[in-house]
């Protein structure tokens, strides 16, 4: 896949120094599958918080918004063929991506919104409830393509999913066209799933659950299931190769008795993965309506 061919894309969430979560994890995905990518990050810490206390150093709302501003008015945008956004510090900077995102659209109809709406897992909300609202109102409404976690999906549809007709109810209900569901209820014994839901398809993806799996992986998963997009590859496919690649590195990085994803000697996962992925075919929702 060629540089010019992929496409630019801009990636907006949080930042480590240590670690491969977040902007780390998604652009060094991107730029492996051949994407140049614009990255902004929304807070930056020395480490992911669950390794311990780290200092969060944040931006102002308002230098945000400007640089918000500049990107809209950069001399390059017709590089730009996509947007991912990701964590974000507070309310207001999800209201700046939206503006963002609408303005891009203005000149470029067919720009790719992805939003990974990271806002919580089992636990509940790890963000402020503003946050997740701002995200819920004001990015949801905007995405091409969306990729929570089960229980981030749940929140956002303010429903309870315990099954998978509950997923792709609430998927449909939520509004992208595309969406991506990591955390999904698997079918095979110790297993894990990503269910897949768009206007023509509804796929669970499937491979062994990992015990002690280090963070970042829902970051990664965005990016590369965003770049098969960008590449033009079918949803089946992508959604298939996407799994893999982010199980191998998971299962490679576990093997290591690493405490964080090792992109860096794992790249060849991201382009060519070699993991066995089990891929089902779901009834669509609009399907069973029509019985």
């Amino acid at each position: 896949m060629s540089r010019v061919s992929a496409g630019a894309v801009i990636v907006i969430s949080s930042h480590v120094v240590r670690g491969s979560v977040g902007n780390r994890a998604a652009v060094f995905a991107l730029e492996t599958l051949g994407h140049p990518v614009w990255a902004l990050p929304t807070i930056v810490l020395p480490w992911h918080p669950g390794h311990g206390r780290s200092t969060r150093l944040t931006f102002n709302e308002a230098d945000f918004d400007h640089a918000i501003d500049d990107l809209i008015a950069a001399p390059w945008l017709s590089e730009v063929r996509a947007v991912l956004s990701g964590y974000f510090g507070n309310a207001a900077q999800a209201l700046s991506v939206a503006r963002l995102v609408t303005a891009l659209r203005e000149k470029n109809p067919d720009l790719l919104y992805a939003c990974d709406p990271v806002i919580g897992d089992a636990g509940g909300l790890y963000v402020p409830e503003a946050t997740a609202e701002a995200i819920r109102d004001h990015l949801i409404p905007l995405a091409s393509l969306a990729t929570p976690n089960r229980y981030e999906l749940a929140w956002l549809a303010g429903a309870p999913l315990e099954d998978n007709n509950a997923i792709m109810e609430a998927a449909l209900a939520l509004g992208p066209s595309r969406m991506l569901v990591t955390s999904a209820v698997p079918m095979m014994a110790g297993g894990i799933g990503n269910l897949y839901l768009s206007g023509r398809n509804a796929l669970l993806a499937e491979h062994r659950s990992v015990e002690g799996a280090p963070n970042g992986l829902g970051d990664l998963l965005s990016a590369v299931f965003l770049s098969r997009l960008l590449s033009g590859m079918d949803e089946e496919r992508a959604l298939q190769l996407t799994t893999a690649s982010v199980f191998e590195v998971l299962a490679r990085a576990v093997k290591r008795g690493s405490n964080e994803l090792t992109l860096a000697v794992d790249s060849a996962s991201l382009s060519t993965p070699m993991a066995m992925v089990q891929l089902r075919h779901l009834v669509h929702p609009a399907q069973r309506k029509k019985k």
